[in-house]
């Protein structure tokens, strides 16, 4: 009696998986706003997480002014475009929903971020329809998603003073944007959420800072400020910037949007399983000049439910909110950088795991964590090794 011929089962090696990071400057940003951040984030990305293939992709530069619904629009086209050709690009079916997005805006791109999210969840046929492009976290970095701290500019009050005179004209100028009427109707005897009470100015900006305040909170006044700092180069060649730029940034003192889109942003993450998270700059107290923590946005409550979403980026060597900002992804201006990226990282990978439908164990995180060290070990200049790394 003969054996039978044994049969050779052969396993076809299923495609990776793909995963668009798509990172979004913020006001008067640049290409070069994330500097090598994204491709750390790529390397210890494909380390660390099995059968995925990654790209980080910028949207490229815009012009932050006039409308954010317009920049939402404009962003929302071209992720589509970009997901379907991706997508076409890796044999996954172009429009299929098999590719993994992360959304990572630092700034006021992380409202972008945000409200990109929730046109595409607001525009599905129904609200059991699944959501594409498939959006699974949406990242911020230091985004003023409940406004401008305003001791900003009080903690930086050297320069408060000497763009003073531009930021009054710049405060005139919001009264004309919202208008007599609408500026005295927003008077309230409530300060903004998570703001005890407006904060004392002991410099020039005594001058003006009442009546930003009178338009809509201490709100205005950093806004204004910052509106002011960022275009420091360009104040002597007139004001048109200034009004043009702050109908866009007008957004940081709409409250009551603000609480809106938080608690979007929080409803989509329970029911859509969508990641949201926002890490905030924290400039650790020094005394004597500075007994409490300092921070450039404002954050929510600590009882608040979204509280949770809120995660601190300490940062040593900023001498202000403002440096510690726009320092975030410079590693020779930012102690935090490394654990930042390590952060980052585990986030996103955790989002991918969940849309894998898969929940690691605590020993197979623990061991992950320290795979994307070492991966991030790799990534990491020399010359600023002493500096930034922990």
């Amino acid at each position: 009696m003969c054996c039978p011929t044994p049969t050779t089962v052969t396993f076809k090696q299923l495609p990776p998986d793909l995963l668009l990071i798509v990172f979004i400057h913020g006001f008067k940003g640049t290409d070069t706003t994330f500097e090598n951040f994204p491709s750390k984030i790529e390397h210890v990305l494909t380390e660390t997480i099995e059968n995925l293939k990654v790209e980080c992709i910028l949207f490229p530069a815009y012009e932050t002014k006039g409308q954010l619904n317009a920049a939402v629009e404009h962003f929302a086209d071209w992720l589509t475009t970009l997901t379907v050709q991706r997508e076409v690009a890796n044999g996954l079916g172009g429009g299929a929903g098999k590719t993994n997005i992360v959304l990572c805006g630092h700034s006021m791109g992380g409202l972008l971020a945000a409200d990109a999210l929730r046109a595409f969840v607001n525009s599905r046929p129904d609200k059991s329809a699944p959501l594409w492009p498939k959006i699974i976290a949406c990242i911020a970095f230091d985004t003023p998603y409940l406004g401008l701290h305003p001791a900003v500019f009080k903690n930086s009050a050297t320069k408060a003073v000497e763009y003073a005179g531009v930021a009054r004209t710049v405060v005139s100028d919001v009264f004309s944007l919202f208008g007599k009427k609408g500026a005295s109707s927003t008077v309230s005897g409530q300060p903004p959420l998570a703001i005890a009470a407006a904060p004392t100015v002991e410099s020039g900006w005594a001058k003006w800072a009442p009546a930003a305040y009178a338009v809509g909170g201490a709100l205005v006044a950093s806004a204004a400020a910052g509106t002011a700092y960022y275009r420091r180069d360009d104040i002597g060649s007139g004001y048109s910037w200034a009004t043009d730029h702050m109908n866009y940034v007008r957004n940081l003192w709409d409250e009551e949007a603000l609480r809106k889109r938080m608690r979007d942003l929080d409803d989509i993450q329970v029911h859509l399983g969508v990641t949201f998270c926002s890490f905030y700059t924290l400039l650790p107290p020094a005394p004597p000049s500075f007994s409490s923590p300092r921070t450039f946005v404002i954050l929510p409550q600590r009882t608040s439910p979204i509280a949770a979403h809120f995660l601190p980026a300490i940062n040593h060597q900023a001498a202000d909110e403002v440096q510690a900002h726009t320092n975030m992804f410079n590693p020779r201006s930012n102690d935090g950088y490394y654990q930042l990226g390590l952060d980052t990282a585990k986030i996103i990978r955790e989002a991918v795991m969940a849309a894998r439908g898969i929940t690691e164990s605590g020993d197979t995180e623990a061991r992950k964590d320290v795979e994307a060290a070492a991966a991030m070990e790799k990534t990491w200049p020399d010359q600023v090794e002493s500096d930034a790394k922990p």
